[in-house]
């Protein structure tokens, strides 16, 4: 079952391209989003990463955190940052826990043939854990600005 408004911040652990392991819970405390997104190094992943890059300054103004996840490699995630001058944390969820409590774990079709993968979807929590607002099947161009919006809205900013 997915993660609706109103529902907590789910404890599931996460790898971090330093070779740590975290857990959403630990980032509650302040505003978070936390955005889902297939492959690193992709066209439509990679302009993501480089919107929430741009942006990062702003929603970290507002006291908020972002963070990317995807089933990527730590390992993978470096290169990734350091080929684009990434500043948005990443993380990977090699287990899929936290893809499978926010329900982005879905099946796809590409040419006519049907496979699982990760749903492009944003979440927005409130610094008490709280999911504020969700993004499902979100289309890049524009997304990250509608984010923060959604995060000034929610402070009343």
């Amino acid at each position: 079952m997915a993660i609706e408004q109103g529902d907590r911040l789910p404890a599931v652990a996460l790898d971090t391209p330093s070779g740590d392991t975290m857990t959403l819970t630990d980032l509650a405390g302040q505003p978070l989003v936390v955005y889902f997104y297939p492959k690193d190094d992709t066209a439509g992943c990679t302009r993501e990463a480089q919107d929430f890059t741009a942006l990062l300054p702003a929603f970290e103004a507002l006291g908020a955190r972002v963070l990317g996840i995807s089933k990527d490699s730590p390992a993978k995630h470096q290169k990734f940052t350091a080929k684009y001058d990434l500043t948005v944390p990443l993380a990977t969820d090699a287990s899929g826990a936290a893809m499978e409590a926010f329900g982005v774990w879905v099946e796809k079709q590409l040419y006519g043939r049907r496979y699982m993968g990760i749903e492009r979807a944003t979440f927005l929590f409130a610094a008490d854990g709280t999911l504020h607002r969700a993004w499902r099947r979100v289309k890049v161009p524009g997304h990250a600005a509608e984010v923060l919006e959604a995060l000034k809205a929610m402070l009343g900013r």
